[in-house]
């Protein structure tokens, strides 16, 4: 089991279960920038997770951690705006 996580695959399937989960919420009528704004952040956290698995470089772990949060505060502030 080691070396699913070891070659970053662990994360791939993370990825994998999350464009599923695009597809699904796209059927049911939700707009992509809707999608983006859910599930961006943790496409980005999971792309970190991935990078830091296989052993890449500090920016590469850094970056997409560091821009998930800007998306998931702008989808806060999009939902926040619709309960008004």
């Amino acid at each position: 089991m080691a070396w699913f996580f070891q070659s970053g695959h662990a994360g791939d399937l993370i990825l994998l279960v999350l464009a599923g989960e695009a597809l699904w919420l796209r059927l049911r009528g939700w707009r992509w920038a809707e999608i983006a704004g859910l599930l961006g952040p943790a496409v980005l956290i999971v792309l970190g997770l991935r990078a830091a698995l296989v052993g890449a470089e500090w920016y590469w772990v850094a970056a997409p951690l560091a821009l998930s949060l800007p998306l998931h505060l702008f989808d806060l502030r999009m939902r926040a705006k619709a309960h008004r």
